[in-house]
């Protein structure tokens, strides 16, 4: 038995449905375990690149079944949802803004928080500058993140067979590369400003996969980061205290023991 924990606001963003490296098991999970009040799905929950490029063959049942946690959501518990559109599922352009009962589709979002500051959400790929000029480079920067992924999965499972815990290539890339961690430090402080210009107190976006909980300032920076491998969400409290919780913290309480499929960044031998 557990507590079920009940939270004003959750946020997630990039789940990738139709890519073979979505946690969908994970993150339908994590959403049975809880109640909130507000969910915002931030941007890249579907991956259209992918479904457009490779049909829906990578479509499963999975999937269908994340959207029926949510149709319960909203029906049980009367829970918000509010979809932002990212850059992988910018198909959904034609339909934003739609409201649709408890179900609001839009292209961005502004909220007050339990601790009376105000929030402004957003994907994050229209402050990118490789995502909105040169689209094309995005794609294959996509395509080369998919390969590391693909090989990563064959690194750990060999890792695993030596009794090694998980090891997530991609982010330690990431930390290592220093242009990745300028990009990174750069996005940030792009969002914070924009937060200020919009008078705003803080920010919440996704798209680079990267969680975070800082301020900048006095702007409060928010990134929910990813269900492709931190399998990170945000959380706020009826207090209006954030917190980034992962998937693997909320297995361990719930007393659950398959922690393989949570990634961990460990030194690499």
């Amino acid at each position: 038995m557990y507590l079920r924990r009940h939270y004003r606001t959750v946020v997630l963003s990039d789940i990738h449905l139709g890519t073979s490296h979505s946690k969908v098991e994970e993150v339908s999970r994590f959403l049975s375990s809880i109640d909130c009040e507000r969910l915002i799905l931030n941007g890249d929950i579907i991956d259209g690149w992918h479904i457009r490029k490779n049909g829906t063959r990578r479509w499963q049942p999975a999937h269908t079944r994340f959207f029926k946690i949510l149709m319960k959501m909203m029906e049980n518990c009367g829970t918000e949802i509010i979809y932002v559109r990212g850059n992988h599922d910018d198909f959904l352009d034609a339909l934003a803004p739609m409201d649709f009962a408890n179900l609001h589709l839009v292209k961005e979002y502004t909220f007050d928080g339990a601790n009376g500051k105000r929030y402004f959400v957003t994907h994050g790929d229209i402050f990118d500058r490789v995502t909105t000029r040169m689209k094309w480079l995005a794609q294959l920067g996509d395509m080369g993140y998919t390969f590391l992924l693909w090989f990563n999965g064959i690194y750990n499972r060999y890792r695993a067979y030596r009794g090694k815990p998980y090891y997530s290539l991609s982010q330690r890339v990431k930390q290592k590369v220093k242009t990745a961690v300028s990009y990174i430090s750069d996005f940030e402080h792009t969002l914070a400003e924009f937060a200020r210009s919009r008078k705003c107190d803080g920010i919440i976006c996704g798209h680079i996969h990267h969680p975070e909980n800082t301020f900048y300032g006095q702007t409060h920076y928010l990134n929910s980061g990813d269900w492709v491998e931190t399998m990170s969400a945000l959380t706020e409290s009826k207090e209006g205290d954030w917190n980034i919780v992962y998937y693997a913290e909320v297995e361990f309480e719930n007393g659950a023991s398959d922690l393989n499929l949570v990634p961990t960044i460990a030194p690499a031998s």
